[in-house]
């Protein structure tokens, strides 16, 4: 008597709809479109509400249009705040303001002001609404360049796209979301360095691809080429410098990036069996691979001051002097010294600061989603801006990611680091790099003021994991058609389900007036609202 096995080669109707998509050019560019269409819709929908500055939209917005007029932030009254937001934009003061953040992110922030004015909340924000919305696209194409699935890159940028964080952090005028924009672009560009590498310098090279491993094929040669011909690298060496001119945890980017081309080049030295690989790629491509990467990113993050640097009102503009100009670097321009003391100062500052503060929230509490950050909250009583609850109504700004989506993001970090042991696989060890360089540096500080939507800047790489994790569920390798089919409808009930929270928690985003019991219904935890 024989038992008949299923094939497992037989197609579900996800399978087909996968093959539908991958052959049609127009679906392959109506997809990422569809999916930055939504993006920008829940971005920019009713973008200047509320017509005030909240949070700390109050530091950047003022200190980005003074960076705008006068080349450096600087001081305002002591009663700005109201009434810049009721058009008096133009009393800012001349004396340098002490702003501990790099230049980029507020010259962001000021083109918009002066492109629809700033006297506009919409100014004000349209800038991180613009990058927070491209960077759903983005999300897309580094899941394709990574995985050549559409079904892997829909997934992640959808998610993106109607993720709570990310839109919070693209409707507010503060720095993460360009971080996160510049970050994401840098490890395109790492992707794309690795594919220009294997399928055109080493192939130009003539050094074939063997698949070394030890005790397989001997060694080809002793020592493999250095490749100088790497425009990716510069490139990525430029993001990086862009989101460290934002904010200097950008720095943690650049050298995890410098990190993971060595280790990759070493590997992919094994891969074409050079007997002294690891030498090669640390010692021979190493330092090529440093000058390729770091001064663009130096060169960007210095012009990124130019305004402070050619003016003489920013804030220790003059703290070194022709005077007190002696010692070793004497040589150095004096606005450069006076740049690097201000430095210094900066540095101090961030170390340093431990002021307490409600919704703070240490980077080992952020997997658990343990303090999301409250920005605007008003009260509405009946009756007032329309409000017809008996219990009043409630305008919020929270930082909130989708709570779903966030812990099986979480989950599928741990399901990828697993998978990367046991395989090896080059797709999980790139997530979880930008996972750690995104999240590792702040374990480092447990003293340090933070804030849990500083994550929007490793959410990519979550929703990364997620979606790869989702594709193994999905399409397991050599599973039966019953197996399958059945793994295709939990994550399409899944994906149901995070649609229906995305729309149930919208409204709490984005200072949208609810009946204060709706709002209620919000607080799952007691460390939430």
């Amino acid at each position: 008597m024989t038992t008949a096995v299923e094939s497992p080669a037989r197609p579900t109707v996800y399978d087909r709809l996968r093959a539908r998509v991958a052959t049609s050019p127009r679906l392959q560019i109506a997809v990422p479109a569809v999916v930055t269409a939504v993006a920008g819709i829940l971005r920019f929908w009713n973008l200047g509400h509320p017509h005030e500055l909240v949070f700390d939209e109050t530091y950047y917005v003022k200190d980005a249009w003074t960076q705008w007029n006068l080349g450096y932030p600087a001081t305002w009254p002591d009663d700005a705040d109201s009434r810049f937001a009721s058009g008096e934009t133009d009393i800012f003061l001349e004396d340098g303001s002490y702003v501990v953040h790099p230049p980029l992110g507020k010259l962001l922030i000021g083109a918009g002001m002066a492109l629809f004015g700033a006297d506009s909340s919409v100014g004000w924000r349209f800038a991180t609404a613009l990058f927070g919305t491209v960077a759903v696209l983005l999300l897309y194409l580094v899941a394709l360049t990574l995985t050549r699935s559409i079904g892997v890159a829909t997934a992640a940028s959808g998610l993106m796209a109607i993720d709570g964080l990310a839109i919070v952090l693209s409707r507010v005028a503060l720095l993460d979301t360009f971080v996160m924009f510049f970050t994401l672009l840098a490890f395109w560009f790492v992707l794309l360095d690795r594919r220009w590498l294997r399928e055109r310098e080493w192939a130009r090279r003539g050094v074939p691809a063997t698949d070394a491993t030890d005790g397989g094929p001997a060694p080809v040669r002793r020592w493999g080429p250095v490749f100088w011909a790497r425009p990716w690298v510069v490139a990525a060496g430029l993001a990086a410098g862009a989101a460290t001119a934002v904010k200097w945890s950008g720095l943690y980017v650049l050298a995890g990036i410098g990190i993971y081309l060595v280790i990759t080049d070493a590997l992919e030295r094994r891969r074409r069996a050079i007997e002294f690989w690891p030498a090669d790629a640390v010692a021979r491509q190493g330092p090529v691979t440093f000058l390729l990467l770091v001064p663009p990113a130096f060169l960007v993050y210095l012009v990124s001051w130019t305004g402070w640097l050619v003016t003489d009102g920013g804030y220790d503009r003059h703290a070194v002097d022709a005077g007190s100009a002696t010692g070793l670097w004497s040589w150095v321009p004096l606005p450069l010294q006076s740049l690097w003391a201000y430095h210094q100062s900066m540095y101090g500052f961030h170390v340093n600061l431990s002021a307490s503060h409600s919704y703070a929230s240490p980077a080992w509490q952020w997997p658990l989603l343990a303090r999301p950050t409250s920005m605007f909250y008003h009260s509405d009583p009946l009756g007032e801006a329309g409000c017809t609850a008996a219990a009043g109504c409630v305008q919020n700004i929270y930082s909130m990611p989708n709570p779903l989506v966030w812990y099986a993001a979480v989950a599928a970090c741990v399901y990828l680091a697993i998978r990367f042991v046991r395989r090896r696989d080059p797709a999980s060890g790139f997530v979880l790099t930008g996972i750690a360089v995104t999240w590792v540096p702040w374990l480092l500080y447990p003293e340090r003021t933070v804030f849990q939507f500083y994550t929007v800047v490793m959410l990519p790489f979550l929703l990364l994991a997620l979606a790869l994790a989702l594709r193994d569920l999905a399409h397991p390798e050599g599973a039966t058609h019953a197996r399958r089919v059945t793994g295709q409808r939990v994550v399409a009930v899944f994906l149901i389900v995070a649609v229906v929270l995305a729309a149930f928690w919208y409204p709490i985003l984005t200072a949208t007036s609810v009946p204060y019991d709706f709002w209620r219904l919000h607080n799952w935890s007691p460390t939430w609202i």
